[in-house]
């Protein structure tokens, strides 16, 4: 399991396919698409960083939330293909950042889970990506991330 091993080498662990806190499915795959629904930076079924970027929280802030959104959403993708080493590339990644209303830097947000990617899977791991300011996310989640991979 070559992708886990990587992980695993960052100081990180593939947590457990976190469960849908609403009416939807983590992951569903189309032919040979796995989009996930959008994934909060939960850890045992608590948001682990909230508030708005720009007024509660910085950007340095979100870095390990960003990666343990990637994380859960990784979880529900190797759910539905059996193992990570299945994924042949990350298409695209949708970032939603809660922000406060001068906040205009939810790229660099985004950052933190691309540059997360790129480390786990190399050149495989670049993608298209969308970064989104919202006013209000889930559990007031400073990020929601949504992934979409080949596999």
């Amino acid at each position: 399991m070559y992708i886990e091993e990587k992980i695993d080498s960052l100081g990180k662990s593939l947590p457990t396919a976190p469960a849908a806190i609403a009416a939807y499915i983590p992951a569903k795959q189309v032919g040979t698409t796995i989009l996930t629904s959008g994934q909060l930076p939960l850890q045992e079924g608590k948001v682990i960083l909230t508030g708005k970027l720009g007024k509660d929280i910085t950007i340095e802030d979100t870095k390990e939330a960003a990666e343990l959104a990637c994380l859960n959403a990784l979880a529900a993708t190797k759910a539905l293909c059996g193992k990570l080493d299945a994924i042949k590339q990350v298409v695209r990644v949708v970032v939603y950042v809660n922000s406060a209303a001068d906040f205009y830097e939810q790229h660099l947000v985004a950052n933190h889970a691309s540059e997360f990617l790129a480390e786990i899977f190399g050149e495989k791991g670049k993608h298209c990506r969308s970064a989104v300011g919202v006013y209000a996310l889930p559990l007031n989640s400073c990020l929601e991330l949504e992934l979409t991979v080949e596999v």
